[in-house]
């Protein structure tokens, strides 16, 4: 289906604003829940842009800190296998344009752009509320996911170390997650994560996008690159972690071609299995992906548009049930063909791991007030 007038609009270059180094989205634009709309002069934006060479200066990453009273998120999907998640941090500094959790942002009264990766939020009290969640008389223990919609395991976990808080919290109480990541960092917890594998508590996914550097650099600018994410698939593996690998995004003309190439590259780094999604742009997401293809690729933007539209209906996103994570139509169907002729190939499986709950020893509350919840 054609793109319409206002989305033929909304992919040309003239007055969008340019790329930053290390940031995904390229603008800040209104979120969903906004009275005010600004926009920007676009003839003073192609102006400056013939009249400034040199690149915009870096945005500084900004982390407040936050006090929760819960930290275990439920959810009824039939489309994922986990029914409860844990997401350390609010926004990611990883910079995905892709990433489908931006218009969450929105509920902070911050833009679902370019804040949704400089501003982001710790939950500080993170282990000890899990500690507390975990110790209720009514829990009944299943896999969580670690890391669902933001990166546990994003830059600034180094030096906070929250997401290693909560993993030592379902160490000691023997609780089966498994863990959704971008993040080489992941390594650094692996005295912890070897152990638990052993006894069939733990499992990692790791999302590779593309093979290729450049584009990667783009598309999500604070991630390791594909061959170091690689690495760490070999890393874990050899650890003794089982270890899948997400084909994720798939973005037709722009990561698509890449599927064969990083299914085999995730096998012979030591992946027992692989899956995939295509590319989702539900709310702030489309806008800000069109703005991203405008920017970086203006040549190829209709042409990809057209294509994800094909799979979802003639839109930019159909949120259904069953279809939103891998889209419907000829185009669908050939990816998914693809796809597991490819793990065929080369012996991957389709399945996630089956991990235990039957080890489970609740905690005792380390902060009394915290039993009351």
């Amino acid at each position: 289906m054609p793109p319409d007038r206002d989305d033929d609009a909304s992919v040309r270059t003239t007055g969008l604003p340019r790329a930053r180094k290390g940031r995904g989205a390229v603008s800040n634009i209104a979120h969903r829940f906004e009275r005010v709309v600004r926009e920007a002069d676009g003839d003073a934006l192609d102006a400056a842009r013939l009249e400034e060479d040199e690149a915009l200066p870096p945005l500084a990453t900004e982390v407040s800190f936050e006090t929760v009273r819960s930290l275990l998120a439920y959810n009824d999907s039939p489309d994922i296998y986990f029914d409860r998640s844990i997401n350390p941090y609010r926004g990611c500094e990883h910079g995905c344009i892709y990433c489908y959790a931006r218009p969450t942002h929105s509920y902070l009264n911050l833009s679902p752009g370019l804040d949704f990766e400089t501003k982001l939020v710790a939950k500080r009290n993170a282990a000890e509320v899990l500690r507390a969640e975990l110790a209720a008389p009514s829990y009944r223990p299943d896999v969580i996911n670690l890391g669902s919609a933001t990166d546990a395991y994003q830059p600034i976990e180094r030096e906070l170390r929250i997401t290693r808080q909560v993993v030592e919290v379902l160490a000691e109480t023997k609780h089966p997650f498994a863990i959704t990541t971008k993040s080489s960092l992941v390594e650094r917890d692996l005295d912890l994560l070897a152990p638990l594998a052993a006894d069939g508590l733990t499992a990692v996914y790791v999302s590779i996008t593309t093979l290729d550097t450049s584009l990667a650099r783009r598309l999500e600018p604070r991630c390791p690159s594909p061959r170091r994410r690689l690495r760490t698939v070999a890393t874990l593996a050899r650890a003794g972690v089982p270890v899948c690998v997400n084909v994720a995004p798939i973005i037709p003309f722009v990561t698509e071609p890449d599927l064969e190439r990083i299914v085999a590259a995730a096998a012979e780094a030591g992946a027992r299995g692989a899956f995939y999604t295509v590319l989702r742009l539900p709310w702030e997401v489309a806008p800000l992906f069109r703005e991203w293809l405008a920017t970086h690729f203006p040549e190829r933007a209709q042409r990809v548009l057209a294509r994800v539209r094909e799979m979802r209906g003639g839109r930019d996103y159909d949120a259904a049930f069953r279809s939103r994570m891998k889209g419907e139509g000829p185009w669908a169907g050939l990816i998914r063909q693809r796809f597991e002729k490819s793990c065929a190939r080369h012996g991957l499986l389709h399945e996630r791991f089956v991990l235990r709950s039957d080890l489970f020893v609740p905690p005792r509350s380390r902060t009394p007030q915290l039993d009351l919840f």
